[in-house]
């Protein structure tokens, strides 16, 4: 989920042709999150095949990622690694959340209610391990690379940008500047639409933060960011209740330093200390290949269409925007239907 700074961080429209020929290192889990959440049938049941082993993810990575590509936008799937033990209560936290949800859609299908059934399926979204070694392959097959954190994504990505070895990172939370990651781009997507808790379709485009503008901006420093952020919640802390954003900050301004912050501002669940170096100093990969290479359209086939039962109609289609070719698609084949 990340920390909830948004509302004070400053964001920079962009287009897509800012972005072409630069490297760009994606949070897998955040972006398979989404996937899982938005390709779902309106009752809230998501892509499957015949034996119901759910493929929203695979249709997911498929489609963004020969978007980007073909767009000359080069990607490179980060995977989250073990999470550091201040995580668990966040975990828990969350898998009662999932519980109560799955609850809820239960009697919400029951009565036959369509969108408190959308509404609570996202609410319970499980990323297997299955799932993540199917994506891996995909997104190999694709020719893209992909990097094992040993820790966290976020932590990861951004010692890749820090190295310029990426460009930027790409992901809809705030917790990479918290690693000291200089660059962000959000709604990295081709589709420009999203749709908003009212259930209307509003238009995006990819926005750009910059922590060095975020920072003059704010007129703080990247200690005082974190101390913020520390503040208002974490994944490793709960943060102060009745303390938010714009409340944190003039906290920090005044307060300055770490330890006076934290001195009249205690933290009750966790050891500020100890939080405050998991964004400083926490284990990343270092020994690492970022290689682009073509897509192997036998291996692509054979993941979606022989394992998983895509349309090899809409799946060469798609293929098409990298590796050339005509291949015609028929002309019924819409919606999510259609690729299985």
């Amino acid at each position: 989920m990340g920390v909830k700074i948004s509302d004070i961080v400053k964001k920079k429209k962009i287009s897509f042709e800012d972005l072409k020929n630069k490297k760009i290192a994606v949070d897998f889990s955040n972006a398979a999150y989404q996937f899982l959440s938005s390709i779902r049938q309106r009752d809230g049941t998501p892509l499957m095949d015949s034996n119901g082993n759910i493929t929203s993810h695979l249709l997911g990575i498929l489609s963004r990622s020969t978007n980007l590509l073909s767009q000359g936008i080069k990607i490179a799937y980060v995977l989250d690694g073990f999470p550091p033990e201040l995580k668990v209560k966040t975990q828990e936290r969350r898998h009662e959340g999932k519980i109560k949800a799955e609850k809820n859609y239960e009697e919400a299908k029951e009565d036959g209610n369509e969108d408190l059934m959308l509404k609570y399926s996202k609410q319970f979204i499980r990323l297997t391990r299955q799932m993540t070694d199917e994506s891996k392959e995909l997104i190999q097959a694709l020719g893209m690379p992909v990097i094992q954190a040993p820790a966290e994504a976020d932590a990861q990505i951004s010692y890749l940008c820090k190295k310029g070895d990426v460009w930027s990172a790409s992901t809809t939370d705030f917790d990479t500047l918290l690693h000291g990651c200089p660059r962000v781009i959000t709604n990295l997507t081709l589709s420009q639409k999203k749709k908003a808790s009212s259930g209307s379709i509003i238009k995006i485009s990819p926005e750009m933060i910059e922590l060095g503008e975020v920072l003059n901006n704010l007129k703080i420093s990247q200690e005082q960011l974190i101390s913020l952020a520390i503040l208002v919640g974490t994944d490793y802390n709960s943060g102060i209740k009745g303390i938010g954003p714009k409340k944190a900050l003039k906290i920090v301004a005044e307060l300055k330093t770490p330890k006076n912050i934290f001195l009249k501002n205690p933290i009750e669940d966790a050891d500020w200390e100890k939080v405050f170096e998991l964004f400083t100093d926490m284990e990343v990969k270092k020994d690492y290949k970022l290689e682009w290479s073509p897509p192997d359209k036998e291996k692509i086939l054979k993941i979606l269409v022989d394992k998983k039962e895509f349309s090899e109609e809409r799946v060469m289609s798609t293929l098409n925007k990298l590796i050339g070719g005509n291949i015609k698609v028929a002309s019924d084949q819409k919606g999510l239907g259609s690729w299985i």
